[in-house]
């Protein structure tokens, strides 16, 4: 079965994982994922991220450590939402000057330029557009 949509189901595997306090979670892996995953490590939102290659296995494994605050009983995420912003069916591109902020600058948003994929921030330093590929708070 192909999927239509694999950076959606990365989001939705880490946010339901994330709601059932899980310390890791495992998927697919693939460029975009990876980095896009390299990007919740460095803003902080997730503690860290592998991936593996098992061993006949037909596609390497990416597995992303969630990071939670506070002792077991009280712990809270650092993470409290993810949200697909371009979709297959519905691409959204913007300007240097249209890329949105996220919860007045307190979140970030996912941006996929022709230099790469990186922050709203780092898209609006370097003068770059692209298409928005989520929002992350």
């Amino acid at each position: 079965m192909s999927m239509s949509d694999p950076i959606a189901d990365m989001l939705t595997r880490i946010r339901n994982a994330n709601l059932a306090g899980h310390t890791s979670v495992s998927m697919p892996s693939s460029k975009m994922k990876v980095a896009i995953a390299g990007i919740l490590k460095d803003e902080g939102y997730v503690e860290d991220y592998f991936v593996t290659q098992e061993e006949g296995a037909p596609q390497a494994s990416l597995q992303v450590k969630l990071k939670y605050l506070g002792e077991r009983r009280t712990r809270r995420s650092v993470l409290t939402g993810l949200e697909r912003v371009s979709k297959p069916g519905r691409r959204i591109y913007a300007g240097k000057r249209e890329i949105p902020w996220v919860l007045s600058g307190m979140g970030i948003s996912i941006v996929s330029t022709p230099k790469g994929v990186m922050t709203d921030r780092r898209a609006r330093r370097l003068g770059v557009g692209g298409e928005i590929i989520c929002k992350v708070w």
